[in-house]
């Protein structure tokens, strides 16, 4: 005879495997859909002569903010584990301005952005007399405090490998309220249409001059048509911060979303040397 002690023991252990079975056939169907969008997502490659690739660091073309950017909104799966510190304490100034700052910078300086995120340093060498233009946009912006407090809202991990920061709203829709014009598109850097690992570049609408202040980050050499003006390479240890975001990958799955790691720009700022 099976005591009631026996018995309670016979329904937890019923339980329990009712449970895995759950688990596994949700992990099977997550692995299934997971499958579909990458296949998607090949087929949209193909299909469209990379047009991911091409595409993927243009801004929407809306004339009420002519340098909002597309970021994906698909829904968030799994995370990694968070490798970066709380954000400091204060607020997003959005600041916006009718037309591109007058040249205020020394085309043959010397000049450095630095980034300091909530996942450490970034430091950023400019190529002042080569993108004139955006490294001037860059020097008034950071001494604005545009960009303090803001988060990089997209990582790519497929096709492309970019960290893609400067806006203020966190929905790469923002923009400072002017445009600036291409710059250095020619660059040597730029061979094959490859944008080089600690490239520093302009996002834009896809449209001639259209950066505003969104740019990106390239920690794994991508292929890109030479559309986004080149205007900074990372220093080495920089590098490293861009890769340990990147090795928390992003929030979507498909190689394309916000990024895992919480990366808050706490301060930019522009120095001359």
């Amino acid at each position: 005879m099976v005591s009631q002690e026996q018995r309670r023991r016979q329904l937890a252990r019923e339980k329990f495997l009712r449970q895995q079975q759950r688990r596994t056939e949700a992990r099977r169907k997550s692995r299934i859909r997971n499958s579909v969008i990458a296949s998607v997502l090949g087929v949209v490659l193909v299909g469209s002569g990379a047009l991911y690739a091409t595409g993927a660091l243009e801004q929407d073309d809306d004339k009420t903010n002519a340098n909002a950017e597309v970021t994906p909104s698909a829904a968030p799966t799994g995370k990694a584990p968070d490798p970066c510190d709380k954000p400091a304490a204060g607020e997003v100034e959005k600041q916006t301005w009718k037309k591109e700052p007058a040249m205020s910078i020394d085309k043959s300086a010397t000049y450095t952005l630095k980034l300091d995120t909530t996942c450490g340093a970034i430091d950023v060498a400019l190529k002042a007399s080569a993108a004139p233009h955006t490294v001037n946009s860059f020097d008034f912006l950071a001494d604005k405090g545009y960009f303090d407090h803001s988060k990089c809202h997209r990582l790519t991990t497929n096709g492309i490998y970019v960290l893609q920061c400067g806006d203020p709203t966190g929905t790469g829709t923002g923009g400072p309220g002017y445009t600036i014009p291409d710059e250095n598109l020619k660059d040597d850097v730029l061979k094959d249409n490859i944008y080089p690992a600690g490239t520093v570049a302009m996002a834009n609408t896809g449209q001639k001059d259209s950066g505003g202040s969104q740019f990106f980050l390239v920690y794994q050499d991508s292929q890109l048509p030479p559309n986004y003006t080149p205007f900074g390479t990372v220093s080495d240890a920089g590098m490293k911060v861009l890769k340990k975001i990147a090795d928390a990958g992003e929030n979507t799955g498909a190689g394309d979303g916000a990024p895992n790691a919480t990366v808050v720009i706490d301060k930019a700022t522009v120095t001359e040397s």
